[in-house]
């Protein structure tokens, strides 16, 4: 099973920007997508953002689209996700996870369709 770490989250101020990472285990990375996902207190977690790994294809949460980018780096097996014009309402705790391969019962914005996950890193934004 893929190993996921997060860095990077922490405390800005609204409008700030911050740049999630998220380095894989394995050297050999052949994994389907990777997608972050966030959650705040209270609510159930929500996708944020989905790439392909071999074409690079990506997908967004309605609300972060023009503001968050999602990428990676091959070579260094890492997925980052670049925070910019970052809101309050974009406080939570943001997991990377990895998709090993398609699945039939969840479309890639559901959690269920994901096999690894990291421990997760705190974003706060302050008002």
């Amino acid at each position: 099973q893929v190993q996921l770490v997060e860095s990077g989250g922490g405390l800005v101020q609204a409008g700030g920007s911050l740049r999630l990472s998220c380095a894989a285990s394995e050297r050999t990375f052949s994994s389907y997508r990777m997608g972050w996902f966030r959650q705040a207190p209270g609510k159930e977690r929500e996708f944020v953002a989905a790439i392909r790994w071999i074409t690079g294809g990506t997908d967004y949460l309605d609300s972060v689209k023009g503001r968050f980018t999602i990428s990676r780096d091959v070579a260094k097996n890492t997925v980052y996700l670049q925070m910019n014009s970052l809101k309050p309402e974009d406080t939570a705790v943001y997991y990377c996870a990895v998709q090993g391969s398609y699945s039939e019962t969840y479309t890639y914005k559901e959690a269920g369709a994901y096999d690894s996950w990291g421990q997760g890193t705190q974003v706060t934004v302050s008002s």
